[in-house]
């Protein structure tokens, strides 16, 4: 560590006798106070004396001979005191242009670092950019091959099946396929890209289907009438419930049996007469019953009471007519649907076979955002409250009645 520097002493006159002083400060001390020179001689001995002596003797006269040049001196001292001002100025100067250099150099520092993070950023953007596009490329060769893989898959099957329909071609000449044949092969494979289109995915049908477990549970085996693609039936499997599906579409129980499924082609209402009597834990048909005529309907319900053990359950689901949106435009979106099913119709065909008790499940409500909007109280006038009030009473009414639920299910249990 080193040892602090001694405090400079007081400028003396002194420092001028002999060899003057160097010291700038000095200077300004005697120009500033224009102190007098001390009496003194370069000469030893008796003309040392002398001089000093005739030294002494003039200066009694030096008012006298300083007075008329007054003016004079005055100008002499300022001189001396500007030239001490610019020697000071220049000799500061030094560390005050080292000091600006220095923040000349910081500044030229701080600019090549950011350039240099500028030309870092530019050099890294291209990459950034190319590797993004390389990932949405990525995802789009993906999804491509997905696609190509079903077109793929679809295209196998329907050679399949056209040589499956052209081996039906008697082998007499005179002979012609059955056009019956092509005509239910068009209406399946149809039938099929309108479930896909409309109905839902196969993963929304499975997670609708969780709600019915709870009715199923610990009973006996269960029969889906016109299981389409399976998806309640894999729901059962996968908790351990023994379930069989019929269907009258080819398509849909080849699928089904593709996953591995308990399936068969063949229609309802004869796969309930077949059934022996009370052997069954449950009936369920999704969205079929909207397919029948009014007397098939009141048939399958009786048929199903005879087919279910006691305390066995019944589950149809159906559109919801009561909601306008559904009766007058999602349930045409289907040209096979013959007619809506009146909730309170239904369940009076369940309680007169003889179904107690009955309930009714409403299901999948509109998303708030395809709903009508409320009016926010919070942002009235107390005078325009009461009548804002008013219009959202009206406008649930008006929402319930237009939207409310897409479908409902009717429950019932057989007596036991």
């Amino acid at each position: 560590m080193s040892s602090p520097e001694a405090p400079k002493p007081d400028p003396s006159i002194e420092d001028f006798v002999g060899e003057p002083t160097r010291d700038l400060d000095a200077w300004r001390w005697l120009w500033e106070g224009n102190h007098a020179f001390p009496v003194v001689s370069r000469r030893h001995g008796l003309l040392g004396w002398a001089e000093r002596a005739l030294k002494r003797v003039t200066r009694l006269f030096r008012p006298a001979v300083t007075l008329p040049q007054h003016d004079l001196w005055v100008r002499q001292q300022t001189f001396n005191l500007i030239v001490l001002e610019n020697l000071e100025f220049l000799r500061r100067a030094p560390s005050d242009f080292i000091r600006d250099l220095r923040q000349v150099r910081d500044d030229l520092v701080r600019d090549v670092q950011n350039n240099h993070r500028r030309i870092t950023y530019l050099e890294a953007f291209p990459k950034e950019v190319l590797t993004d596009f390389n990932q949405h490329t990525d995802a789009l060769y993906a999804l491509m091959d997905q696609r190509l893989d079903r077109y793929r898959r679809e295209s196998k099957h329907y050679w399949s099946r056209l040589g499956s329909l052209l081996a039906l071609v008697p082998d007499s000449a005179e002979g012609t396929i059955r056009p019956e044949a092509l005509e239910e092969a068009w209406r399946d494979q149809s039938y099929l890209e309108l479930e896909d289109r409309f109905r839902g995915t196969r993963e929304e049908i499975s997670h609708r289907a969780q709600a019915y477990l709870r009715y199923l549970e610990n009973k006996g085996p269960v029969l889906d009438l016109g299981c389409g693609r399976g998806e309640m039936l894999t729901v059962l499997k996968e908790h351990g419930l023994s379930a069989r599906g019929i269907d009258m579409s080819e398509e849909m129980v080849a699928h089904c049996r593709d996953l591995g499924l308990s399936a068969d082609r063949i229609d309802l209402f004869r796969a309930l007469e077949q059934v022996t009597e009370g052997s069954l834990g449950g009936v369920l048909s999704l969205h079929v019953i909207e397919h029948l005529a009014p007397t098939d309907l009141d048939r399958l319900v009786r048929l199903a009471w005879r087919a279910l053990e006691p305390n066995g359950t019944l589950i149809l689901e159906t559109p919801n007519p009561l909601s306008l949106v559904v009766a007058a435009r999602n349930f045409w979106l289907d040209p096979t649907h013959r007619r809506p099913v009146h909730p309170a119709t239904l369940m009076l065909i369940f309680e007169q076979a003889g179904f107690d008790p009955v309930e009714r499940l409403d299901l999948r409500p509109f998303d708030d955002e395809d709903r009508l909007p409320e009016i926010d109280l919070g942002g009235l006038s107390d005078e325009m409250k009461p009548v804002a009030d008013h219009v959202n009473r009206l406008r649930d009414q008006l929402d319930e009645l237009l939207y409310g639920y897409q479908d409902y299910a009717m429950v019932g249990t057989k007596p036991a």
